[in-house]
């Protein structure tokens, strides 16, 4: 089995690397160019389940309208979304390192949930799974957060951070998937791919 990744995210690509999954990639574009069909934009009270399963629908199945359109090889879609969710919050991306900085303080000594939802789009129908972690961080001093976001890890990383790497100090609790919150969830993926695309 081959498939598509629609995703940007090098984390995505190391995870299904480690689980011997053969991907080829489908790339969005991103900046002033976005496709709007992937916009990440929370709508208005939007529940964060309700949020994280749109837009990795969304993904999925824009990927797979790609794929039409420049005429490659069939094959499934997998795309994948992760957010945060903090007293009744949706945190995404920091838009800047000052942004950053303050999604950090606000993680620091208190407790969050990560979801990732994982999208797979075969022979025309999305099918989907729902990955929800809970964290909680040390208490962090400024000085450390500081430090953390002038690595350039914070950016382009729901919440700010990257468990994967440095911010993996900051992590007292995790009951969930590691994997998941990092930004795809090794369990629900590998079920998905083995029910609807076949073995790997």
């Amino acid at each position: 089995m081959r498939i598509y990744l629609a995703s940007r995210s090098p984390r995505r690509r190391e995870l299904l690397t480690q689980i011997g999954v053969r991907f080829d990639t489908v790339a969005f574009r991103d900046g002033n160019r976005a496709d709007a069909e992937t916009d990440e934009t929370p709508l208005v009270a939007e529940p964060v389940e309700t949020y994280v399963e749109r837009v990795a629908r969304a993904k999925a199945e824009h990927g797979a309208r790609l794929v039409e359109w420049r005429r490659m090889v069939p094959q499934p879609v997998l795309a994948a979304d992760t957010t945060l969710e903090f007293e009744g919050e949706i945190i995404g991306k920091p838009l800047t390192e000052a942004h950053a900085a303050s999604i950090l303080r606000r993680l620091s000594g208190r407790a969050h949930r990560v979801l990732t939802g994982v999208a797979l789009y075969v022979n025309g129908h999305t099918h989907f799974a729902l990955s929800v972690s809970d964290v909680r961080f040390r208490a962090l001093d400024d000085r450390e957060i500081r430090q953390y976001v002038l690595s350039g890890e914070a950016m382009d990383k729901a919440g700010a951070y990257g468990i994967q790497g440095r911010a993996g100090l900051f992590v007292e609790h995790l009951s969930g998937s590691f994997s998941g919150v990092m930004g795809l969830p090794l369990c629900e993926t590998g079920v998905l791919l083995r029910r609807y695309a076949g073995d790997f």
